[in-house]
């Protein structure tokens, strides 16, 4: 318990004091946000503002990671290095596509081709090892079975073990590795936004992955106990990423000093992403995630209808982008946004909670 503490502590005090510092470097650099000339009207006043921030939340929460182990004198993970892995490859792949941004002086980067090629890659690395590592039960981080507070046994991805089953949980995981990336990257549109989302996430699986420990199959609890590998860990790096998210969230609320960019934005999702694959509650992580689902949808339901019909449903897309043009302030948005992320993660703590009362003593 005091390691989860630590690693909160460290991130936010770390992203928290670090973040300004960064500003400066970029500032020096002149690595200022090129903006969307088909947005909104009123960004244009954020052309030049930092970006690239997600530096700032990926090394704070790599640090915080390490400290938190350093100071306990306990070893990391397969489970915990899984997931920074992902966020970090994420990250990685989105400050590439920032750096074009910057040296093209355009809000173009990597095409298309290329990131879906690089988060294919990074996602596809991450699958393989999810099924590597085994314990001495046989658990290894990732499983072959779809899950929603824990694996569904009647829902699994067929050919388990096989090579087949490792492609088919490669796809899976390419899949979810995408909609969340994206999902995040989509959300990044108004100051503090997706960061705060974000925090809210995390602050429920912190819940979440500890309670999973408390009934973790791994200390021997009997009945239906969680599989998931290294709970605690786990919520170790929640929390970093938590923390992280409201040290830089002092900097991005509005009006924002600097933005994450995609690597801030891709990285997170992708941490997202690998927690509710190995803590096997990908269903139920949808749910907690739901504004960044509905924002995804509004993109997608904007597209279809557009290329059906040549009408869109919403004035501009992302959803954040259509109350904007709709007239309310981009704080009033921001806030309540935030309240539906709440609403949200509410419902599905609320779910995984009924589901972990069958774990109690009767």
């Amino acid at each position: 318990m005091i390691s989860i503490l630590i690693a909160g502590a460290a991130a936010l005090i770390l992203c928290g004091f670090g973040t300004p510092f960064y500003i400066r470097l970029l500032v020096k650099k002149q690595y200022g946000q090129f903006v969307r000339d088909d947005g909104p009207t009123s960004h244009s006043t954020k052309r030049g503002t930092p970006t690239m921030g997600g530096v700032a939340i990926i090394g704070s929460v790599l640090l915080a990671y390490a400290l938190a182990h350093l100071i306990t004198w306990t070893a990391p993970t397969a489970s915990g290095l899984l997931v920074l892995f992902l966020m970090t490859g994420l990250g990685a792949l989105g400050f590439a596509d920032d750096y074009l941004k910057i040296a093209k002086k355009q809000s173009l980067g990597l095409t298309a081709k290329k990131k879906l090629i690089g988060q294919f890659t990074v996602a596809t690395v991450f699958a393989v090892l999810a099924l590597s590592f085994p314990d001495a039960h046989g658990r290894t981080p990732g499983s072959f079975e779809i899950s929603f507070v824990r694996d569904i046994d009647w829902l699994d991805l067929a050919f388990a073990g096989t090579t087949l089953g490792i492609i088919l949980f490669a796809l899976w995981s390419n899949f979810l590795v995408a909609a969340w990336s994206n999902g995040v990257n989509l959300t990044d549109g108004l100051d503090g936004l997706a960061t705060g989302a974000t925090a809210i996430f995390t602050g429920s699986y912190v819940l979440i992955l500890f309670w999973q420990w408390r009934q973790s199959c791994e200390m021997g609890v009997g009945g239906a106990c969680y599989e998931t590998r290294n709970p605690l860990d786990l919520a170790l790096v929640s929390m970093a990423i938590l923390g992280a998210c409201v040290g830089f969230l002092w900097w991005n609320t509005s009006p924002a000093k600097i933005f994450m960019g995609d690597t801030g934005s891709l990285a997170l999702g992708g941490a997202l992403a690998g927690l509710t694959i190995i803590s096997r509650t990908q269903f139920i992580g949808a749910i907690i995630g739901g504004l960044f689902i509905a924002i995804s949808l509004s993109v997608i339901i904007q597209v279809t209808s557009f290329k059906l019909t040549r009408k869109r449903v919403f004035r501009m897309a992302p959803l954040q982008h259509h109350f904007e043009l709709a007239g309310w302030n981009e704080v009033t948005i921001v806030v309540r946004f935030w309240i539906v992320a709440l609403l949200c993660a509410s419902i599905g703590l609320g779910l995984f909670y009924f589901d972990a009362l069958t774990l109690l003593p009767k």
